[in-house]
């Protein structure tokens, strides 16, 4: 039995060095990372059990996936395409630096995950956690993953396993009509949601600060708790009619790539830890806590994932309040 469930792609990441381009430079690392096995990974870092779900091509590259992920701890459960057509998807990084914006360009149309099925994914893995997590990212790949993320929640909300879900907006897999009507088919059968404040904006449509956001979007979608993150304003959460607030921990950023997945791992990570998955104002607060922390040591790692200990994360909990910009 696993306490956290994850479910969505993983891709391979490839990235030429820092100050140089795409279209010139010679190496390019190759790293694994997808926003629901970062997740994973940095609950595990909290000492949570993690499965992570997905479909992958029978070959090195999906082996080289599930190889990776065990290395961080996290549990492949995964459905196997030996398909002609088998393929995983790939994203390429090219750090910026001011004024040039850091940019990822996608290879991942029709890959194997694409055309996952309920049926080869294992759901009693689901039934018996006390989390299952996904992300706005998994429905946007297709329309098979957009059915496979319906009925893994219904499975979830069926055996009582609390449901969470990251808006996670991304622009290049689809419009913001199109991600409206994805996640409104989604909300209702969430417990626990993390929304950028940005997106519930921008493609929700909620008018307002972020805490008059939070009362809405809980109040619509029948919530049992929500996290607005707002980038370096913190974090808000809105739990049994209560605000609580939360800021960040101050970082020097070598890589900024898997910081809010960092932040929802080590919230569903202490929540499990220390409160067996309940969601009150004190639990929320300290998680909270534990996931702008595991954040802000995110940013510190090169690749996408958090590689850390709890140790190292209540250190940076524990510095002196210098250290913390709230």
């Amino acid at each position: 039995m696993v306490d956290l469930v994850t479910f969505g792609e993983t891709m391979l990441r490839l990235s030429p060095p820092a100050g140089t381009r795409l279209e010139t430079g010679g190496d390019l690392a190759a790293q694994v990372g997808g926003a629901e096995s970062n997740v994973a990974a940095a609950a595990d870092c909290l000492g949570v059990d993690a499965a992570w779900l997905s479909k992958l091509p029978d070959n090195p590259l999906g082996r080289r996936v599930v190889r990776a992920l065990r290395g961080h701890g996290v549990t492949p459960a995964v459905a196997w395409d030996d398909s002609d057509a088998a393929r995983l998807g790939t994203y390429y990084l090219e750090y910026g630096a001011a004024p040039r914006d850091t940019n990822v360009v996608y290879d991942r149309a029709r890959s194997s995950v694409t055309t996952v099925d309920i049926a080869e994914l294992d759901t009693d893995l689901v039934a018996d956690a006390e989390i299952f997590h996904t992300t706005g990212i998994t429905p946007a790949l297709s329309d098979a993953t957009a059915e496979a993320t319906s009925d893994l929640l219904a499975a979830a909300g069926e055996a009582d396993t609390l449901r969470s879900f990251d808006l996670n907006y991304r622009s290049k897999l689809w419009s913001h009509d199109e991600a409206a009507d994805g996640y409104e088919a989604v909300l209702p059968h969430v417990d626990l949601l993390f929304a950028p404040y940005r997106d519930a904006s921008v493609i929700l449509g909620y008018d307002g600060d972020a805490e008059e956001v939070a009362r809405e979007l809980a109040e619509d979608y029948d919530l049992d708790a929500l996290v607005v993150t707002r980038g370096a304003d913190g974090s808000l959460a809105f739990v049994d009619g209560e605000i609580i607030e939360e800021g960040i921990y101050s970082d020097e950023t070598v890589d900024a790539i898997g910081t809010g997945d960092a932040f929802v791992g080590g919230f569903l990570g202490e929540l499990l830890t220390s409160d067996d998955g309940d969601l009150t104002p004190e639990s929320v607060g300290r998680a909270q806590t534990y996931a702008a922390a595991a954040a802000a040591v995110k940013r510190t790692i090169e690749g996408d994932v958090l590689v850390s200990t709890r140790g190292e994360i209540e250190s940076v909990i524990d510095a002196d309040g210098d250290d913390i910009s709230r």
